[in-house]
């Protein structure tokens, strides 16, 4: 959930359906143009205990210092600083206090390597004067949602009360979990749909090669992915698979339908911020509220607002990945380029799972959560699904190599020999939980915590 901060240039009212098409067609780029953006979520902790850094006097704190020796501009809400601003990169918090990194737009994943890694070097320094670590973990693993302080944000006053109505999850997705997603530009809508509906198509297998959240309120929870499980029931007007992408006749126009048909969460009007999650967006735009007409600017608040596994902006975002550990982190925006960004290699993935019903997608999703890299699908488990992708995924990478520099395919190395073994990141966490970690939160927060070495790679 990126900070939203509103386009004067788009504060104009839409006065058709076409506009709303228009968004999303003046977002197409050629191919030279085309940029890998990587936005990761890490997870807080006290080094003591292993239970949530708190915001007030940890997270802040962190933010607060950040900005006075890396010169990171504070973004504040109320006297309270919520996120930092960079040239073209930002850091920002999601509901409880997970610290996100929304980076550059980079050509390779070299480049977005090294902003990374002085990424973990400033946070490790800063953190660790406050008693601060974060873990290679895609959930809060010690402390239970109700312990976990809530960021002081507008928008979260709004969300908060509204994901307790529509599923029985959703606090645990706002305040527990982490995740790793890759932005990904388009050339045409055809472009667009296809990158959109393999998104959606791959979510189970990228859960599965990528599931690291089997922990969560002090032991384990059932699930390789506790964190994919929990976005099942968070809210299921807007998260979950897309099935209208599956038509090969879908385009820009579908997903404008379906985005207008979801309940919007908030407009913003200069500092304030207005509850509209009694009114989807085409209630909205047909009839407004309090005076006030939908704008392009509202448009955009509300996209960033839905969260299917892969969703549209003005680029394609793909979100079915835990967080990592950092040493893993470079394989999921590696993955994606090499997979996304080449037309034989995009043709070869869909080619994997095209032929999937509906029904078995849904299943699998499902599956996936738990049975991670062993959940099967007419038979056939993911994890032969998985090496096959990341065949596809090297090729592509090799095919794009930057010149003078070694194919990114390199960052693959490690998610390749976890496949080999047919385990997922969880399971190596569970077998160290109930065996050398003895189920004791510092022996957790050893093995998982991010270190300054990694920042100096």
């Amino acid at each position: 959930m990126s900070q939203y901060v509103a386009n004067v240039s788009e504060e104009v009212p839409i006065e058709s359906f076409e506009d709303f098409v228009r968004y999303f067609e003046s977002a197409c780029k050629p191919r030279d143009q085309w940029r890998i953006g990587t936005e990761y979520e890490k997870v807080g902790v006290r080094i003591a205990d292993g239970t949530a850094a708190p915001f007030t006097g940890g997270i802040e704190e962190i933010l607060r210092r950040m900005a006075d020796r890396f010169g990171w501009v504070p973004v504040e809400e109320d006297g309270r600083i919520i996120a930092l601003a960079g040239e073209r990169a930002s850091i920002t918090l999601e509901p409880g206090g997970q610290l996100e990194l929304s980076g550059e737009q980079w050509h390779n994943v070299h480049e977005a390597g090294q902003e990374f890694r002085e990424h973990v070097r400033q946070i490790v320094a800063v953190a660790e004067e406050l008693g601060i670590v974060f873990l290679g973990l895609g959930m809060q693993p010690i402390s239970r949602v109700e312990d976990i302080e809530w960021v002081p944000k507008r928008r979260y006053r709004i969300m908060a009360p509204y994901m307790e109505k529509v599923g029985t999850l959703g606090h645990r997705m706002m305040k527990q979990t982490a995740t790793v997603q890759v932005n990904i530009d388009f050339a045409s809508e055809a472009d667009a749909m296809a990158k959109l509906r393999l998104g959606n198509a791959l979510a189970p297998l990228l859960n599965a090669m990528f599931g690291n959240s089997p922990l969560s309120d002090g032991d384990l929870n059932g699930f390789l992915s506790f964190r994919g499980h929990v976005w099942t029931d968070t809210d299921p007007a807007r998260c979950g698979l897309l099935p209208f992408v599956f038509s090969p006749e879908a385009g820009f126009s579908d997903y404008v339908e379906y985005a207008l048909d979801v309940p919007m969460y908030f407009i913003v009007r200069g500092d304030q911020w207005i509850d509209m999650t009694h009114m989807t967006f085409r209630q909205y735009w047909r009839d407004g509220y309090q005076g006030q007409r939908a704008t392009l600017a509202d448009w955009n608040c509300h996209l960033t607002t839905l969260f299917p596994e892969a969703r549209m902006k003005r680029y394609i975002e793909i979100r079915s990945v835990d967080s990592q550990t950092p040493e893993l982190m470079l394989a999921v925006p590696a993955l994606v380029k090499g997979v996304f960004y080449d037309p034989d290699a995009l043709l070869a993935a869909w080619d994997l799972v095209k032929r999937w019903r509906w029904e078995e997608r849904l299943q699998v999703y499902h599956d996936a959560h738990r049975q991670g890299l062993h959940a099967r699908i007419r038979n056939i488990e993911l994890r032969e699904f998985a090496r096959e992708l990341l065949d596809i995924a090297e090729y592509g990478l090799d095919r794009q190599r930057p010149v003078g520099l070694e194919s990114e395919a390199m960052y693959l190395e490690q998610i390749r020999d976890w496949n080999r073994k047919g385990i997922s990141p969880a399971e190596r966490v569970i077998e160290k939980w109930i065996g050398p970690w003895n189920r004791e939160p510092s022996r957790l927060v050893a093995g998982l915590a991010y270190r300054a070495s990694e920042g100096e790679k």
